[in-house]
């Protein structure tokens, strides 16, 4: 099979420049010719300039046939990270690098949207780094095509209506409230608006005269009754679709070396689920057909992004996961080793910079203990070991030695950060191997028809922990969704991304332990624009 006609290769420099260097010293493929790759035609994306274009999700939805690629989970680490980021997404667009533009598979990359916090804040963007970017990287990492600001639009305007409406109900009367909702007009005439019939239906009055409502079915269909201590994000208003009917559509960019992406969404995995949408996924895995790729991004550790990618995303999807890739480096092995405190902003201690066997060796409890929790779901695991200068030899054979021992299909030495495509190749061979070695159907870390106390005591298990401890806030919490009929739900945890534990200082593998802003030195300090070119600098 030829090379995908988009495939570029890349002319790479040592010592690897900037980020933003690298990125803006080449010249991306118009966003039409990525879409032709895909066998896109104009009527199913909208173009939004040169460079970018919103994939039209009811188009391919309903012109694709049902058969679909397969789909590998990449980028969750393999390693709780330092605070500098171990090259996750750097991984994910490597990978997909390898496969499109050096193995001749069609591959699609699903990465979510960064948002202006870690951008701005400490970590800088999530396009990737050095040769294994998403190309423009500054508009990757900026407002893209403002889905988040649609969503923040869509957030603030239902603040406001809950606001205003505790307001009014607590103000006046039934028959006040529902004068102003349903007013007469010149007439003297009263008329439901649509959106007032589907409410009646949903309170299960199928009445359609306003005048024809007795008093208690008045008072239902103008009151919502809400309790600001107990709303949830049940309470939605139709008008919010309207804000956000753009946002639904992905992104297709295109990475360094010419292959393509879906962006979309953008949820941490500490907080939130941590995953781009299935919207995207489930585009892409119809656009790269039998044979083709999808490689999807989960957030942070493999501890908290695999969790909910297996437990939240694959349940509501009904797709199912043929590999798993999770990402480790020498120097987060070494911090879990009993390595020196790693500050951002500060020079890496001389421990990380040169070699130590011992530390690696203690570290990789840590790595051990995400490869087991991984294939606990039954996927293949593939440890993508992204390599750094100052790595050794012997300190690279340690963890792909205890990668094997702890249950992994295969552990593979990565240098796509400093050769791109070129340096995951092997890395790409392993997925296609462990792809076609699956076998084990995938299995759940709980049932969804138990309580919502013993789905939380699973999860904090497979962290290491010995129990759960509830506040009296908690125990609240709980029966309030229990009430709500949210028993049935997946749960998902917050938790901090740099411990197994709930304490970020507690490094390796924990156990025993009970669950219960932007920095003074931002990354924006060295962020600018240079107004002569129009190019932003400093971005990361």
């Amino acid at each position: 099979m030829a090379p995908p006609k988009t495939a570029r290769k890349l002319q790479v420099l040592s010592p690897v420049p900037a980020d933003i260097d690298i990125a803006n010293a080449v010249e991306p493929l118009h966003i039409s010719e990525i879409a032709a790759s895909l066998d896109l035609s104009p009527s199913h994306y909208d173009l939004y300039g040169k460079y970018k274009a919103k994939v039209l999700s009811l188009s391919i939805s309903l012109s694709r046939p049902p058969r679909i690629g397969r789909w590998v989970l990449c980028g969750c680490r393999g390693d709780h990270p330092t605070p500098l980021g171990e090259g996750k997404s750097t991984t994910t667009v490597g990978l997909c690098q390898a496969l499109g533009a050096f193995l001749d598979k069609k591959v699609v990359t699903c990465l979510r949207q960064p948002s202006q916090g870690p951008t701005f804040g400490i970590k800088g963007g999530a396009a990737g780094g050095g040769y294994s970017q998403v190309i423009p990287m500054d508009e990757f990492n900026l407002h893209l095509t403002g889905d988040i600001h649609a969503i923040t639009a869509a957030n603030n305007l239902l603040a406001a209506a809950i606001d205003t409406r505790i307001f009014h109900e607590a103000s006046q009367s039934d028959k006040a409230l529902f004068n102003r909702l349903c007013p007469p007009n010149k007439e003297g005439k009263r008329r439901f608006a649509d959106v007032m019939l589907r409410r009646l239906q949903k309170l299960g009055i199928s009445k359609s005269d306003p005048d024809e409502l007795t008093p208690d079915e008045i008072k239902k269909f103008a009151r919502l009754d809400i309790d600001p201590d107990s709303i949830t994000w049940r309470r939605v208003m139709d008008v919010n679709d309207l804000l956000m009917k753009d946002a639904i559509n992905p992104t297709l960019m295109q990475t360094l070396e010419g292959t393509p992406v879906l962006v979309h969404a953008g949820p941490f995995a500490n907080i939130a689920h941590g995953n781009s949408s299935i919207v995207a996924d489930k585009i892409a895995l119809k656009l790269v057909g039998p044979g083709g790729f999808v490689v999807t991004e989960a957030g942070f550790g493999a501890d908290i992004g695999a969790e909910k990618f297996m437990n939240i995303k694959c349940r509501y999807s009904a797709l199912v996961p043929q590999c798993a890739v999770i990402v480790a480096t020498i120097r987060a092995l070494k911090m879990h080793g009993g390595g020196p405190e790693v500050v951002a902003g500060r020079p890496l201690d001389h421990a990380y910079l040169s070699e130590n066997v011992a530390l690696v060796e203690a570290g990789c409890v840590n790595l051990a203990r995400h490869i087991s929790n991984t294939r606990a779901y039954g996927v293949n695991v593939v440890v993508a070991v992204n390599m750094f200068a100052s790595d050794s030899e012997s300190e690279l054979n340690v963890v792909r030695s205890a990668s094997l021992a702890a249950g992994a299909f295969d552990a593979v030495i990565c240098t796509h950060h400093a050769h791109g495509g070129k340096g995951a190749v092997d890395l790409g061979i392993a997925v296609q191997k462990a792809c076609e070695s699956q076998t084990e159907p995938l299995r759940f870390l709980y049932p969804l028809d138990i309580c919502i106390k013993e789905k939380i005591e699973a999860i904090a298990k497979s962290y290491g922990a010995s129990g759960v401890e509830y506040s009296e806030q908690a125990e609240k919490k709980i029966e309030m969704y229990t009430r709500q009929g949210f028993l049935r739900s997946p749960i998902c945890m917050a938790k901090t991304q740099y411990s197994f534990s709930h304490v970020p200082s507690q490094k390796g593998a924990p156990s025993g332990f009970h669950h219960a802003g932007l920095p003074t030195r931002p990354c924006f300090f060295d962020i600018d624009i240079d107004f002569s070119t129009g190019k932003v600098l400093g971005l990361s």
